[in-house]
């Protein structure tokens, strides 16, 4: 028997109205960098940093190899969290593969010297080919489908609480400050996205003291599904302050095997009331068997390199995360 026109239509159409009610999350693995690509549900796609410069073009690839595979033909909105290499130093390499159309960034450089200002210049560069938007907390980044809202930028952080947050943080009062910050990580760009009931919170190379000032002496943000690790488990960032008043039930490390994922850190994030699981992008030879996740969950164990991980969430708050080096697969439930 042969399939109704109904039925042909349906086979063509159904997945992708399927795929089109999810938002994708792909963490790239640009050796300890960040380069974090969302595709909303409406097609338009987010990128937070393109990693390094160099190596061949290596971390453009890997971008652009992800972009390919989520459908994309465009970057329609490149968050660049803060000026250093491994987080603007691919731009140039990535805008020759796939056309970048706006830059969200926090303005200049607070950073001097000569390789500061060609970095800096290097994006400028390629800024002008696109629509500029200065990251203002509080503020929206206008992708359409999902939520995005700006919490920090310039060293200054959101004032209103969003919804859900606000109220007192009780960490606050034990908590410990460290030295001033004067470089660009504590200029950093960080986000907040909301997808119906799925939340998510990258705050880019934030450091400790700007984390407290964010997060005391009341919690903005409330509590989130996934926390991308800040400063990619360094232990300059990530306060108990911010970590465990997020309380993720997910966090996602975005280290080097030798950057990052830090023992510190890792215990941090570790040690929050909700976590059911830290995925890794690698496993970091600083934290040794004792201070890693399962192998599950690192998506380049010691020497690979090059496998990401994926996100998939619905707006009803379940989502799903993969690891491309195995294909393990974990679902969450709201």
């Amino acid at each position: 028997m042969k399939p109704t026109i109904l039925a042909v239509l349906l086979a063509l159409f159904v997945p992708q109205a399927r795929a089109a009610s999810e938002l994708q999350v792909y963490f790239i693995d640009v050796e300890g960098g960040q380069a974090t690509l969302f595709v909303s549900p409406s097609g338009q796609s987010m990128l937070v940093d393109t990693g390094w410069a160099g190596f061949d073009g290596r971390d453009a690839d890997r971008i652009a190899a992800a972009a390919r595979l989520a459908g994309v033909k465009q970057i329609d909105f490149l968050v660049v969290t803060h000026y250093h290499a491994d987080h603007v130093g691919g731009v140039p390499q990535l805008a020759a593969r796939i056309p970048i159309r706006n830059f969200v960034d926090h303005g200049p450089s607070v950073e001097t010297g000569k390789n500061a200002d060609e970095l800096f210049q290097a994006y400028e560069a390629v800024r002008k080919n696109g629509k500029h938007i200065l990251a203002k907390p509080g503020e929206k980044i206008p992708i359409r489908g999902l939520d995005v809202t700006i919490l920090t930028a310039a060293g200054n952080h959101i004032t209103k609480a969003l919804p859900g947050g606000g109220a007192p943080n009780p960490l606050c009062t034990q908590a410990t400050l460290k030295d001033p910050d004067p470089s660009e990580n504590a200029q950093s760009v960080g986000i907040f996205i909301r997808y119906g009931e799925f939340s998510m919170v990258d705050l880019g190379d934030l450091t400790w003291n700007k984390e407290h000032d964010l997060m005391c002496p009341n919690n903005p943000v409330g509590m989130v599904d996934v926390y991308l690790s800040t400063h990619h488990g360094l232990a300059q960032s990530g306060s108990p302050v911010i970590v465990h008043a997020l309380g993720p039930r997910v966090s996602i490390m975005n280290n080097g095997a030798t950057k990052g994922g830090e023992p510190a850190a890792w215990q941090v994030i570790h040690s929050t009331t909700r976590l059911l699981d830290l995925w890794q992008l690698h496993y970091a030879e600083a934290g040794g068997d004792a201070n890693n996740s399962s192998d599950q969950l690192i998506a380049n164990n010691k020497q690979e390199e090059g496998n990401w991980i994926k996100l998939e969430a619905n707006s009803n708050g379940q989502f799903t995360v993969t690891n491309s080096r195995n294909g393990y697969s974990k679902s969450y439930l709201p």
